[in-house]
């Protein structure tokens, strides 16, 4: 029993070095398959698609919104004060020049009408028996029967009550016109636009009883950010489109800008003359004003292109020697619908990576535009 328990562990012995050497022969084909494995991964060139920086004729334009607004808007009140007796138009309303819009009570310029006449006919009378006074003591003077100094007075007195004459009619003229005043009239042909006073009220002299639209050039008038203003416009012109039809069009020109900004909105008003306005772009229609930029020379890249290091926009930026990639900062001038202007960090000539960016890390070898991997 002994002999035969003490042969065991030589068969034990045996078996763990065999499986020693076959497990370390594992290992070594294991780390030889990684070794040949990294050694792929190495001369392994990732493919990718790229461009050459160029410069390119960038056009932009600028959109906004207004509204057609008349060229003259005249605010139409009484010249004196009074009662509003009768209104005879409304809001959109086609007036003629000198067509009756409204009037207020009369009786007060009539009875001052009134008065001015009884003003004139008594400077008339008192006018008369200065002239006679006067005839007869420049008769008697020539026949020696009175003094000079009684010819004299009788001549003020004529006199006086000549510019006394003329006065009492420039008043009476004043009291006609003032008796007009009553009446409010359209100053030119145009459309009411906004009214004021209802019949009853009491309007003050001056107080804006209609706003009225002349007859005419139009304009188209919009609110802009002041930052539009600083671009360099190709010129004067804009187009012209209606919000509500677009084939409704104009050309205007830019013909008024406000050197105030609006301190609730921040914008500055810009008025475009309307260049032979449609019949469809009636007074309060909403439009849209188009206006170009001169063309300038830009980079501009695919949205693709973009990356970054940091917080800083980037670029892959391809070495010619070794086709190898380096992450290069640039600025960003613009943003636009699938695309990126660039105004620094490239010149033309560069070569980008426009897509498969994304897995790239700085010192990688790259294949492009149709090369086979290395």
């Amino acid at each position: 029993m002994i002999p035969l328990s003490r042969s065991r562990p030589p068969a034990r012995a045996s078996g763990r070095r065999l499986l020693a050497a076959t497990g370390c022969a594992a290992i070594g084909l294991l780390l030889a398959g990684c070794d040949q494995k990294a050694a792929v991964a190495t001369h392994s060139a990732r493919l990718v698609r790229t461009e050459l920086v160029k410069l390119s004729q960038r056009r932009q334009s600028i959109t906004l919104t207004g509204d057609v607004q008349a060229r003259v808007l005249a605010d139409l009140s009484f010249r004196v004060s009074g009662r509003v007796t009768e209104r005879l138009v409304e809001v959109g309303a086609h007036v003629k020049a000198g067509q009756l819009l409204a009037k207020i009570d009369p009786a007060e310029q009539q009875a001052d009408l009134d008065s001015a006449e009884a003003a004139v006919t008594a400077a008339e009378s008192q006018l008369k028996v200065a002239t006679s006074n006067f005839n007869r003591q420049q008769t008697l003077l020539s026949s020696g029967f009175t003094t000079r100094a009684t010819f004299d007075q009788a001549q003020e007195t004529l006199r006086t009550a000549e510019g006394s004459l003329e006065a009492a009619k420039a008043q009476r003229d004043t009291a006609k016109d003032a008796l007009t005043y009553t009446e409010l009239r359209a100053d030119a042909d145009g459309t009411i636009t906004a009214r004021n006073v209802e019949v009853g009220q009491v309007a003050q002299a001056a107080q804006s009883v209609f706003t009225l639209a002349h007859d005419g050039e139009r304009d188209a008038v919009l609110d802009v950010y002041e930052k539009a203003l600083s671009f360099n416009f190709d010129d004067t012109k804009a187009a012209l489109a209606l919000v509500s039809d677009p084939t409704i069009t104009a050309q205007g020109r830019v013909r008024e800008i406000s050197p105030t900004i609006d301190p609730k909105s921040g914008t500055v008003r810009i008025k475009i003359a309307i260049e032979n306005p449609p019949p469809e772009m009636t007074l309060g229609s909403a439009v849209t004003a188009t206006g170009f930029i001169k063309p300038e020379q830009r980079i501009v890249l695919p949205w693709s292109a973009l990356t970054a290091t940091g917080k800083t926009p980037a670029v892959w930026l391809v070495n010619a020697a070794d086709k190898t990639v380096s992450l290069k900062p640039v600025t960003i001038e613009d943003y636009e619908t699938g695309s990126i202007v660039i105004s620094a960090g490239l010149k033309p000539g560069d070569r980008v990576v426009t897509d498969g960016g994304k897995l790239l890390s700085v010192g990688q070898q790259i294949s492009f535009d149709g090369e086979a991997r290395s």
